[in-house]
């Protein structure tokens, strides 16, 4: 690899397989599947092929709420994806998904299955389908739906932003670090600010904008994501903090996260999810990986 004040992009870019640091062996140009898989298929209404990253959260996060509800409808069967083998790549999930990327859900409810993908997709798919989280009044849905599709634009600043060059770059890289610092900190003042004048980011009503922002910029907030906390000097988003702490008391917030997480403390994980049950019966053979 180039000394980055030595480099000057070629006339044309070439692929360097090597390339890429710690994810070097899952990123390619190309898309399509890699292996022939089928999806396991179990048998509730919803199938969840995931892993509990930020964009995974928010989905099981819905669902655990839709549940908490009465929507019987929501049950569903959560399935690990590991795409750090690769999993998102099989034909199976490239069906489901053609961008190859987690979440994505199969509604089975209907007399022909629906794929949905991209989790905001999903969570107004979800919304509209139980008549949930989703305000009808056309000022309140509008400003639901303005604060989910901020996230959906500001979360890779976060994520593949300074998440990538921060904590998983193979080198520092000042310039990288400094430029994405400065537009998460503004993202995070942007919260900060709406939060100071509302108690939900759409409103008086909890939503699904909250269900998408809190996976990540809660996260950040308390310092979970990358150990940026104190390089962020997180501690000054007071209201974000407020509203960070009160989402995460949510006991569908805290089923939510476990599903399909597989890091951290065992104890809190559910590596697959198929029935409200396995939260009470969690057993070592639940959350660990089969060999």
């Amino acid at each position: 690899m180039s000394d980055t004040t030595d480099y000057v992009p070629p006339r044309v870019w070439t692929w360097q397989k090597g390339s890429g640091g710690r994810f070097a062996n899952i990123n390619r140009p190309i898309a399509g599947p890699t292996h022939d898989k089928d999806l396991p298929v179990g048998r509730h209404p919803m199938q969840l092929y995931s892993l509990g990253t930020p964009n995974g959260v928010k989905v099981t996060i819905m669902l655990e709420e839709l549940l908490a509800l009465g929507h019987a409808g929501a049950e569903y069967d959560a399935w690990l994806i590991n795409i750090g083998q690769g999993d998102q790549f099989s034909s199976g999930f490239v069906s489901a998904n053609p961008n190859s990327k987690i979440p994505a859900l199969v509604d089975h409810s209907g007399p022909e299955p629906i794929r949905v993908f991209e989790s905001g997709a999903i969570l107004i798919h979800l919304a509209e389908k139980f008549s949930a989280f989703l305000p009808t009044d056309p000022a309140a849905r509008a400003e639901c739906l303005s604060w989910l599709f901020w996230q959906v634009g500001s979360a890779p600043y976060l994520g593949g932003g300074l998440g990538h060059f921060y904590a998983y770059a193979p080198i520092k890289i000042e310039y990288a670090i400094d430029r994405f610092a400065m537009e998460v900190k503004r993202q995070m003042d942007v919260l900060d600010r709406r939060l100071g004048e509302s108690e939900y980011l759409g409103g008086a009503d909890y939503t699904i904008a909250d269900m998408a922002v809190w996976p990540w910029y809660g996260g950040m907030a308390k310092g979970l994501l990358y150990e940026a906390g104190e390089f962020l000097q997180v501690q000054e988003y007071k209201n974000v903090i407020r509203w960070a702490d009160q989402l995460g008391e949510r006991p569908a917030v805290k089923r939510g996260r476990m599903v399909n997480k597989a890091s951290g403390d065992p104890a809190t994980q559910l590596r697959e999810r198929h029935e409200a049950s396995d939260f009470d019966t969690q057993t070592q053979d639940k959350i660990a990986p089969k060999e």
